[in-house]
């Protein structure tokens, strides 16, 4: 395609806005299809690394005074995971 050209322009300018449709019309699908799968109950996201079980467990370990190194080890999991999961 010969850029140089009126012809030549218009038509790359063209390519441009088919291309720039084709993203809107993607990011339109993907809308839909988020917001219909949180209709249907489907949680977003990462999947939580503790249970509701393990994280009663760390608590009654940290208010026995264990350290936070020490549950966080236990549980295998970081000590910011287990931060987050008690704040939670």
């Amino acid at each position: 395609m010969d850029t140089t050209t009126p012809t030549g322009r218009a038509m790359w300018q063209m390519v441009g806005i088919l291309a720039e449709l084709e993203r809107s019309l993607i990011q339109e699908r993907t809308q839909a299809g988020r917001v219909a799968a949180m209709a249907r109950g489907v949680k977003m996201g990462r999947k939580s690394l503790l249970s509701q079980q393990q994280i009663t467990h760390a608590r009654q370990l940290l208010a026995q005074g264990e350290p936070h190194d020490r549950v966080a080890h236990s549980l295998k999991v970081s000590r910011r995971t287990l931060y987050r999961a008690l704040q939670g």
